[in-house]
C-alpha cells in the first residue's frame, strides 16, 4: 500500500493539461500538417513515396493495386487510418490538384467535378519520374533514416529532393494555431531563380520574383494582380492572388456569339460552379445571361449564352466574376518547417535558400558516401594487383599453408579485406586480360576519387555541381514539354468596367408589404396599396410601397436608426413572408416608423414626437451592415415619429394642442447625426403631424366633403420653434392633415 502511494503525486490540473495540449499541438504541427522546406512533403506523403519505392513501383515497372500500397504504408510506416493514406495518395495522382503529380494512377481517381475516387481495391498506381527525382539519392546515404513506429524498419527523415517540390506542387494544411497554404509554381522558372540565387546569394527578393513570376496552377487560369502586389506577397510570405477563369468568344454567325470558359480557377469544383451559375440565372440575378451548358469532356468547356446579341461579353463576364467562383482569391501562407524543424512563415528567398542549403548537404553526403565506396574498392583492387604480381607464391601459400590468409597478410602486407578477396577469387579470373581490366579500373577510380575530394573540400565546386544538376532538371522539365509548360498566365484588370446594381439583377416592379407585427414580403407588379392584403391572425398592414427589384429599401425605427435591405432579397410569394428582424438587427422593443425606396440626391426631414428634428441627405441613411446606422439621438421618453422627403420650401407643423405653425424649410439645419432643433414649442403635449409643401401651392388637409387647401399662409406663418396659431376651421379632430 505504501509503494502504491509513492506512485501518486499531486499536480495542478491546468499545468498538466497545458503540457499535454502543447505536446499534442507540436505533434500536429511537426508530424502531420506542415510540410518540410527541404522536400515539401508531410510525413504521410513521404512514407507513401518510400513505401511505393520499396515495392519497386517505379515508372518502368507495372502498376500495383492501391490497396497493396496503402496496406504497406499503414502496416510499416504510418499507423493511421487507411482512408487518410488513400486520400493523400489520390490527391498526389490528380493532375488538377498537383502541378507535378507524384503518383501515376490507373483507374478512377476522381475528377474536377468533385467526384471521389473509386475504392482502393479497384485502382492501381506507380510512381512518376518526378517522384523518382524527389527520392534520387536515398541509396547513397544522402539523408538520415529514422526508426519506424514499431522499431522493425527504418524510413527517411527527409527526401534528397533533386527537385524543389515545396514550391513546385505547393502544400495545404491546418495545424493547431497555424496553417499553411502554398501555391504551385513552374519548375523551369524556379530553376532560373535558384541559379540566380547561387550566383547572387545576397540578392533581394525582387530579382527572384521576376524569375519565379508567380504561381502556376495545374488548372491554368489568369492571375490579375500587379507585379507590386505579387512581389509584396512573396516578400512577406503571405498575401493573396486573384485568379480568373480563361474564356473566349465563339462566333455563331448572324451577329450571334457564345462565351466558352476553357480553364477555371484552382481548387474550384466545376459542377458546383455551374450549379451556382444556374441558380443565379433561375433567380434572375444574371439578366445578361441566357443559358449555361457544360460541354466538358477531357478538357473544361463551359458554354455561356448571352441573353441577346447586343450584350457585351466583357460586361457579362465581369458580372459572373463578381458573383461566382469564376474569380477566386488564393490566400498564400508560406508557413513551413525550416532547416531546424521550426515552423515559421518564410519569404520566397528564404525558401529557396533553405532548399539550396539542403541540396548542398545532400551533395556533400553523397560525395562522402561515394568516397568510402571508392576507397573500399581501391583497397580490393590493390590487393588483386599484388596477387597478380606474386601469383605463383600466392598459389603455393594457398596450397601448402594451414593458415594461408595469415601468411599472405604477413608476407605481402595485405589487409584483412584484401586477403579475403584474394582467397575468394575464382581461378578463371587469373587471366592476363583481367589483370589489365583491374589496372584500368584502378586508374579510373583514382581519378574519380581526386574529383570527389575536390568537391568535398571546395564549396564553390559543390555549388557549380548543384547548378549543373539544376540545369539538367530544368532541361528535363522545360517549358517545351507538355508537363513543363506554364499554364497560368498574368493579366491586368480591365479598366473602367463598372457593373451597376441594375446589371446584376433583373429589374421588375414589385410591391413591398410590411405588417404591424414586422413580417415583410413582396408581390410582383405595382398593385393597389390599399388592397386588402392577407396577414396572420391579429396582424394587419403597417405600410406598403411600390419599388423595383433593383432598389434599396430604407427602414427607419423609432430610436433613430436607419437600415437598408435589397429589394431582391425580400421574400416573394403568397405566404406571409419572413420576420423583418431576420434581415436587419431591429431591437425587440423598437418599432418601424417609415419604409421608403432609396433615391439618390434626396433629402429627408426626420422628427421625434417631442418636435425635435433636422434634415439628413441620402448619403447618411445608407447602412453598411445589418446593425443599421444611428442618425437621430433621442431621449429615453422620446421616439422618432416622422421621416418625410423634402419636396417643398415650407413646413407645416401641428401639435396635440391644435396649434399649427408654418415656417420656411431652410430654417431646419442639415445634419449627419444629432438630436436636431425644436420645430414647434408646446406647453403640454407632443407633435401630431408634419407637412412639407411649396409656398405658392399652400398646405392641404382633409375636410368634410373633400380636401381643403390654404394658400393664404399669413395667419400661421412664423419661425421655427414658435407656438403657432389655432388650426383652420374644419381641420380634422385628430390633428393630422390626412391620416385617419
Amino acid at each position: 500500500m505504501a509503494e502504491e502511494n509513492l506512485r501518486i503525486r499531486d499536480v495542478q490540473f491546468s499545468e498538466e493539461l497545458s503540457k499535454r495540449y502543447l505536446s499534442y499541438a507540436m505533434s500536429t504541427i511537426v508530424a502531420r500538417s506542415l510540410p518540410d522546406v527541404r522536400d515539401g512533403l508531410k510525413p504521410v506523403h513521404r512514407r507513401l513515396m518510400y513505401a511505393m519505392r520499396q515495392l519497386h513501383l517505379d515508372p518502368k515497372n507495372g502498376y500495383k493495386k492501391c490497396a497493396r500500397v496503402v496496406g504497406d504504408v499503414i502496416g510499416k510506416y504510418h499507423p493511421h487510418g487507411d482512408s487518410a493514406v488513400y486520400g493523400a495518395m489520390v490527391r498526389l495522382a490528380q493532375d488538377f490538384s498537383v502541378r507535378y503529380p507524384l503518383v501515376d494512377g490507373q483507374g478512377n481517381f476522381g475528377n474536377i467535378d468533385g467526384d471521389s475516387a473509386a475504392a482502393m481495391r479497384y485502382t492501381e498506381a506507380r510512381l512518376t519520374e518526378f517522384a523518382m527525382d524527389l527520392m534520387d539519392g536515398l541509396n547513397d546515404d544522402a539523408v538520415d533514416f529514422n526508426e519506424t513506429y514499431d522499431g522493425e524498419d527504418s524510413e527517411p527523415a527527409v527526401m534528397p529532393a533533386m527537385v524543389p517540390n515545396l514550391l513546385c506542387n505547393g502544400s495545404m494544411g491546418i495545424a493547431v494555431g497555424m496553417a499553411t497554404n502554398i501555391p504551385p509554381h513552374n519548375l523551369s522558372e524556379l530553376s532560373d531563380a535558384l541559379l540566380y540565387l547561387i550566383e547572387n546569394p545576397e540578392c533581394d527578393d525582387e530579382p527572384l520574383v521576376r524569375r519565379v513570376k508567380g504561381p502556376d496552377f495545374p488548372t491554368g487560369g489568369i492571375i490579375v494582380d500587379s507585379f507590386e502586389t505579387i512581389l509584396n506577397n512573396y516578400r512577406q510570405g503571405k498575401g493573396n492572388f486573384r485568379i480568373r477563369a480563361r474564356w473566349t468568344t465563339e462566333d455563331l454567325g448572324h451577329g450571334q456569339y457564345q462565351i466558352v470558359v476553357t480553364e477555371i480557377p484552382y481548387q474550384v469544383i466545376k459542377a458546383k460552379l455551374i450549379e451556382k451559375i444556374a441558380e443565379l440565372l433561375m433567380n434572375k440575378k444574371l439578366p445578361f445571361l441566357g443559358d449555361v451548358r457544360d460541354e466538358s469532356a477531357q478538357d473544361v468547356r463551359i458554354v455561356l449564352e448571352p441573353k441577346n446579341r447586343t450584350v457585351d461579353a466583357t460586361l457579362l463576364m465581369e458580372q459572373l466574376f463578381r458573383q461566382t467562383d469564376l474569380e477566386v482569391k488564393f490566400n498564400m501562407n508560406m508557413n513551413v518547417l525550416d532547416l531546424e524543424g521550426v515552423p515559421r512563415v518564410m519569404s520566397i528567398k528564404e525558401v529557396l535558400h533553405d532548399y539550396l542549403a539542403h541540396r548542398n548537404t545532400v551533395l556533400l553526403r553523397k560525395v562522402k558516401y561515394k568516397l568510402n565506396k571508392i576507397n573500399a574498392r581501391l583497397e580490393i583492387l590493390e590487393g588483386y594487383l599484388i596477387a597478380y604480381l606474386n601469383l605463383d607464391e600466392i598459389i603455393r601459400i594457398i596450397r601448402e599453408e594451414d593458415e594461408p590468409k595469415t601468411v599472405m597478410m604477413r608476407e605481402f602486407k595485405l589487409t584483412d579485406n584484401q586477403a579475403e578477396a584474394i582467397l575468394n577469387m575464382k581461378l578463371r579470373n587469373l587471366r592476363k586480360l583481367d589483370e589489365a581490366q583491374i589496372s584500368a579500373e584502378h586508374s579510373e577510380l583514382l581519378e574519380e576519387k581526386a574529383n570527389l575530394e575536390v568537391l568535398a573540400t571546395d564549396e564553390s565546386k559543390r555549388w557549380q555541381a548543384i547548378a549543373e544538376e539544376i540545369k539538367r532538371t530544368k532541361e528535363k522539365y522545360s517549358k517545351k514539354t507538355a508537363l513543363g509548360r506554364r499554364r497560368t498566365e498574368f493579366a491586368e484588370l480591365p479598366d473602367n468596367i463598372d457593373v451597376p446594381l441594375e446589371a446584376m439583377i433583373e429589374k421588375e416592379p414589385i410591391t413591398v408589404i410590411l405588417s404591424q407585427k414586422g413580417w415583410i414580403r413582396c408581390i410582383k407588379g405595382h398593385g393597389d396599396l390599399t388592397e386588402n392584403f392577407k396577414f396572420k391572425d391579429d396582424d394587419c398592414l403597417l405600410q406598403a410601397i411600390h419599388a423595383q427589384t433593383t432598389d434599396k429599401i430604407v427602414i427607419l425605427d423609432n430610436k433613430g436608426k436607419f437600415f437598408n435591405i435589397a429589394a431582391n432579397d425580400i421574400p416573394s410569394g403568397r405566404g406571409f413572408g419572413q420576420p423583418l428582424r431576420l434581415m436587419i438587427d431591429l431591437a425587440n422593443n423598437d418599432e418601424v416608423v417609415a419604409m421608403f425606396v432609396y433615391e439618390q440626391g434626396s433629402k429627408y426631414l426626420i422628427a421625434s414626437d417631442k418636435a425635435y428634428g433636422f434634415v439628413v441627405d441620402e448619403n447618411h441613411i445608407l447602412a453598411q451592415t445589418k446593425s443599421g446606422r444611428k442618425i437621430m439621438n433621442v431621449a429615453d421618453n422620446e421616439n422618432v415619429k416622422f421621416c418625410l422627403k423634402m419636396v417643398g420650401d415650407y413646413v407645416a407643423v401641428v401639435g396635440e394642442n391644435r396649434r399649427l405653425l408654418v415656417f420656411k424649410a431652410e430654417e431646419i439645419p442639415t445634419m449627419a447625426r444629432g438630436h436636431g432643433v425644436l420645430l414647434q414649442k408646446y406647453k403640454d403635449g407632443n407633435i401630431t403631424d408634419i407637412q412639407i409643401f411649396n409656398g405658392e401651392d399652400g398646405f392641404s388637409y382633409n375636410r368634410s366633403g373633400g380636401v381643403s387647401t390654404e394658400k393664404e399662409l399669413i395667419t400661421w406663418l412664423g419661425h421655427r420653434a414658435q407656438v403657432g396659431k389655432l388650426v383652420p376651421f374644419g381641420f380634422p379632430k385628430n390633428n393630422k392633415f390626412f391620416k385617419d
